[in-house]
Protein backbone atom coordinates (compact mmCIF):
# COMPACT_ATOMS: atom_id res chain seq x y z
CA UNK A 1 0.00 0.00 0.00
CA UNK A 2 1.34 3.44 -0.89
CA UNK A 3 1.96 6.02 2.21
CA UNK A 4 2.42 9.05 0.07
CA UNK A 5 -1.03 11.18 -0.59
CA UNK A 6 -2.37 12.22 -3.01
CA UNK A 7 -2.56 15.59 -2.38
CA UNK A 8 1.60 15.92 -1.96
CA UNK A 9 1.89 15.73 -5.63
CA UNK A 10 0.77 19.70 -5.56
CA UNK A 11 4.45 20.60 -5.47
CA UNK A 12 5.21 19.08 -8.24
CA UNK A 13 6.91 21.75 -10.51
CA UNK A 14 8.83 22.33 -14.05
CA UNK A 15 12.53 21.96 -12.92
CA UNK A 16 15.41 22.42 -15.43
CA UNK A 17 18.53 20.40 -14.64
CA UNK A 18 21.52 19.04 -16.43
CA UNK A 19 22.12 14.90 -15.43
CA UNK A 20 25.13 13.25 -16.49
CA UNK A 21 24.76 9.37 -17.91
CA UNK A 22 27.24 6.63 -18.36
CA UNK A 23 27.55 4.21 -20.64
CA UNK A 24 29.47 0.92 -20.98
CA UNK A 25 32.13 1.68 -24.26
CA UNK A 26 32.02 -1.61 -26.14
CA UNK A 27 29.25 -1.84 -28.76
CA UNK A 28 31.65 0.19 -31.40
CA UNK A 29 34.85 -1.90 -30.44
CA UNK A 30 33.08 -5.01 -30.53
CA UNK A 31 31.79 -4.32 -33.60
CA UNK A 32 35.17 -2.98 -35.15
CA UNK A 33 36.52 -6.30 -34.06
CA UNK A 34 34.46 -8.10 -37.39
CA UNK A 35 34.90 -5.24 -39.40
CA UNK A 36 38.03 -4.57 -42.07
CA UNK A 37 36.96 -1.19 -43.53
CA UNK A 38 34.89 2.12 -42.40
CA UNK A 39 31.71 0.88 -44.80
CA UNK A 40 31.61 -3.01 -43.15
CA UNK A 41 31.24 -0.91 -40.17
CA UNK A 42 28.43 1.01 -41.24
CA UNK A 43 26.56 -1.80 -42.91
CA UNK A 44 27.21 -3.43 -39.38
CA UNK A 45 25.97 -1.20 -37.27
CA UNK A 46 22.99 -0.43 -39.84
CA UNK A 47 21.77 -4.22 -39.65
CA UNK A 48 22.52 -4.23 -35.92
CA UNK A 49 20.08 -0.95 -35.69
CA UNK A 50 17.45 -2.56 -37.45
CA UNK A 51 17.46 -5.87 -35.56
CA UNK A 52 16.46 -3.81 -32.13
CA UNK A 53 12.85 -3.11 -31.49
CA UNK A 54 11.60 0.47 -32.58
CA UNK A 55 11.83 2.87 -29.94
CA UNK A 56 8.30 4.05 -28.76
CA UNK A 57 7.07 7.35 -30.99
CA UNK A 58 7.96 9.81 -28.42
CA UNK A 59 11.57 8.97 -28.25
CA UNK A 60 11.85 8.35 -32.54
CA UNK A 61 14.65 10.50 -34.12
CA UNK A 62 16.25 10.81 -30.73
CA UNK A 63 20.07 10.07 -30.24
CA UNK A 64 21.02 6.78 -29.54
CA UNK A 65 22.04 7.82 -26.15
CA UNK A 66 18.61 9.06 -25.39
CA UNK A 67 16.27 6.79 -27.02
CA UNK A 68 18.10 3.23 -26.07
CA UNK A 69 16.26 3.33 -22.54
CA UNK A 70 12.86 3.48 -23.54
CA UNK A 71 12.84 1.11 -26.53
CA UNK A 72 13.58 -1.37 -24.60
CA UNK A 73 11.13 -3.65 -21.63
CA UNK A 74 14.20 -5.73 -20.00
CA UNK A 75 12.82 -8.24 -17.77
CA UNK A 76 15.27 -6.98 -14.80
CA UNK A 77 14.13 -4.43 -12.26
CA UNK A 78 15.48 -0.99 -11.39
CA UNK A 79 14.71 1.46 -8.71
CA UNK A 80 12.03 3.21 -10.45
CA UNK A 81 10.97 0.59 -12.91
CA UNK A 82 9.45 -2.85 -12.41
CA UNK A 83 10.13 -5.87 -14.64
CA UNK A 84 9.04 -5.17 -18.23
CA UNK A 85 7.88 -1.60 -18.01
CA UNK A 86 8.42 0.98 -19.97
CA UNK A 87 12.11 2.41 -19.76
CA UNK A 88 13.33 5.09 -17.43
CA UNK A 89 16.69 7.27 -18.45
CA UNK A 90 18.57 7.48 -15.30
CA UNK A 91 21.10 10.47 -14.29
CA UNK A 92 23.03 12.15 -12.12
CA UNK A 93 23.62 15.78 -10.81
CA UNK A 94 27.54 15.31 -10.63
CA UNK A 95 30.13 13.84 -11.93
CA UNK A 96 31.03 11.96 -8.95
CA UNK A 97 27.43 11.01 -7.95
CA UNK A 98 27.53 9.48 -12.06
CA UNK A 99 30.45 7.29 -11.09
CA UNK A 100 29.04 5.80 -7.78
CA UNK A 101 25.98 4.63 -9.65
CA UNK A 102 28.56 3.47 -12.27
CA UNK A 103 30.71 1.96 -9.54
CA UNK A 104 28.20 0.04 -7.78
CA UNK A 105 26.55 -1.72 -10.78
CA UNK A 106 29.69 -2.64 -11.67
CA UNK A 107 30.41 -4.47 -8.21
CA UNK A 108 27.30 -5.75 -8.49
CA UNK A 109 27.94 -7.92 -11.83
CA UNK A 110 31.11 -8.60 -9.97
CA UNK A 111 29.39 -10.31 -7.19
CA UNK A 112 26.45 -12.00 -9.17
CA UNK A 113 29.18 -13.50 -10.91
CA UNK A 114 30.27 -16.64 -9.05
CA UNK A 115 33.36 -17.05 -11.55
CA UNK A 116 34.89 -13.43 -11.41
CA UNK A 117 34.37 -12.44 -7.68
CA UNK A 118 38.37 -13.20 -7.05
CA UNK A 119 38.95 -11.18 -9.97
CA UNK A 120 39.33 -7.67 -10.88
CA UNK A 121 37.57 -5.82 -13.50
CA UNK A 122 38.51 -3.80 -15.97
CA UNK A 123 35.92 -1.25 -18.06
CA UNK A 124 35.56 1.68 -19.90
CA UNK A 125 32.57 4.27 -19.78
CA UNK A 126 31.55 7.30 -21.66
CA UNK A 127 30.18 9.52 -19.64
CA UNK A 128 28.08 12.47 -21.26
CA UNK A 129 25.83 15.36 -19.97
CA UNK A 130 21.96 16.38 -20.93
CA UNK A 131 19.49 19.07 -20.21
CA UNK A 132 15.76 17.54 -17.97
CA UNK A 133 13.12 19.93 -18.31
CA UNK A 134 10.06 19.10 -17.57
CA UNK A 135 7.11 18.47 -14.57
CA UNK A 136 8.91 17.02 -12.24
CA UNK A 137 8.73 16.12 -8.31
CA UNK A 138 11.56 16.18 -5.68
CA UNK A 139 11.71 13.01 -3.29
CA UNK A 140 14.29 14.95 -1.30
CA UNK A 141 11.95 18.13 -0.51
CA UNK A 142 8.86 18.21 1.06
CA UNK A 143 6.10 16.55 1.60
CA UNK A 144 8.35 13.46 0.17
CA UNK A 145 11.44 13.19 2.26
CA UNK A 146 9.56 12.07 4.61
CA UNK A 147 9.22 8.76 3.36
CA UNK A 148 13.26 9.08 2.29
CA UNK A 149 14.03 5.50 3.72
CA UNK A 150 11.51 4.23 1.55
CA UNK A 151 13.02 5.98 -1.69
CA UNK A 152 16.87 5.46 -0.50
CA UNK A 153 16.49 1.77 0.04
CA UNK A 154 19.95 -0.33 -1.06
CA UNK A 155 17.73 -3.01 -2.01
CA UNK A 156 14.06 -2.75 -1.99
CA UNK A 157 12.53 -0.64 -4.88
CA UNK A 158 9.00 -1.81 -4.28
CA UNK A 159 8.23 1.87 -3.18
CA UNK A 160 10.14 3.89 -5.87
CA UNK A 161 8.46 1.11 -8.63
CA UNK A 162 5.03 2.04 -7.28
CA UNK A 163 5.39 6.04 -6.90
CA UNK A 164 6.67 6.21 -10.92
CA UNK A 165 4.06 4.31 -12.08
CA UNK A 166 1.67 6.45 -10.35
CA UNK A 167 3.66 9.31 -10.87
CA UNK A 168 3.54 9.05 -15.08
CA UNK A 169 -0.34 8.45 -14.93
CA UNK A 170 -0.11 12.00 -13.29
CA UNK A 171 1.97 13.76 -16.07
CA UNK A 172 5.08 13.99 -13.88
CA UNK A 173 7.88 13.79 -16.22
CA UNK A 174 10.92 12.88 -14.48
CA UNK A 175 11.93 12.20 -10.39
CA UNK A 176 14.47 14.13 -8.65
CA UNK A 177 16.23 11.81 -5.77
CA UNK A 178 18.86 11.45 -3.35
CA UNK A 179 21.03 8.07 -4.80
CA UNK A 180 21.16 5.61 -2.59
CA UNK A 181 24.90 4.77 -3.78
CA UNK A 182 27.03 8.29 -3.09
CA UNK A 183 27.99 8.69 0.47
CA UNK A 184 28.06 12.22 0.23
CA UNK A 185 24.18 12.60 -0.83
CA UNK A 186 24.37 13.53 -3.95
CA UNK A 187 21.00 13.68 -6.17
CA UNK A 188 20.05 11.80 -9.46
CA UNK A 189 17.04 11.97 -11.97
CA UNK A 190 14.56 9.23 -13.14
CA UNK A 191 13.26 10.78 -16.48
CA UNK A 192 10.10 8.57 -17.09
CA UNK A 193 9.45 10.30 -20.72
CA UNK A 194 11.66 11.17 -23.42
CA UNK A 195 10.61 14.47 -24.59
CA UNK A 196 11.68 15.65 -21.19
CA UNK A 197 15.33 15.35 -22.53
CA UNK A 198 17.03 17.73 -24.52
CA UNK A 199 19.88 16.06 -26.97
CA UNK A 200 23.11 14.95 -25.00
CA UNK A 201 26.47 17.73 -25.03
CA UNK A 202 28.86 15.11 -27.22
CA UNK A 203 31.21 17.99 -27.20
CA UNK A 204 31.43 17.63 -23.08
CA UNK A 205 31.11 13.45 -22.79
CA UNK A 206 33.91 11.87 -21.28
CA UNK A 207 35.81 8.36 -21.35
CA UNK A 208 36.53 6.65 -18.00
CA UNK A 209 38.51 3.60 -16.73
CA UNK A 210 37.11 1.41 -14.10
CA UNK A 211 38.70 -0.88 -11.94
CA UNK A 212 35.96 -3.06 -9.93
CA UNK A 213 37.09 -5.61 -7.12
CA UNK A 214 35.10 -7.11 -4.21
CA UNK A 215 36.54 -4.84 -2.04
CA UNK A 216 36.37 -1.77 -4.11
CA UNK A 217 35.93 0.28 -7.38
CA UNK A 218 38.24 2.68 -8.79
CA UNK A 219 37.22 5.18 -11.53
CA UNK A 220 39.60 7.68 -13.29
CA UNK A 221 39.03 10.25 -16.03
CA UNK A 222 42.97 11.18 -18.08
CA UNK A 223 44.91 10.89 -14.80
CA UNK A 224 43.17 14.16 -13.54
CA UNK A 225 39.57 13.27 -11.60
CA UNK A 226 39.72 10.25 -10.09
CA UNK A 227 36.84 8.62 -7.04
CA UNK A 228 37.21 5.58 -5.04
CA UNK A 229 34.16 3.89 -3.45
CA UNK A 230 34.13 1.19 -0.64
CA UNK A 231 32.29 -1.61 -1.32
CA UNK A 232 31.51 -2.03 2.43
CA UNK A 233 29.41 1.09 2.16
CA UNK A 234 26.81 -0.86 -0.34
CA UNK A 235 26.56 -3.85 1.48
Amino acid sequence: MKRWKTEWYASARTRRAELWRGVEAQHFVATMRLADTLDEQRVLEELLEGSKPAPPPEARGRHPLIATPYRYRVPFASRFRRADEAGIWYGAESLRTCCAEIGYWRWRFLMDSEGLRGAALHTQHTLFPAPVRGVAIDLGAAPWRSLSEQWTSRSDYTACQALAADARERGVEWIRYRSARDGEGGACGAVLTAPALGEPDLLRQQTWTCKTTAARVYLAHAYEDAYEFEAAAWQ
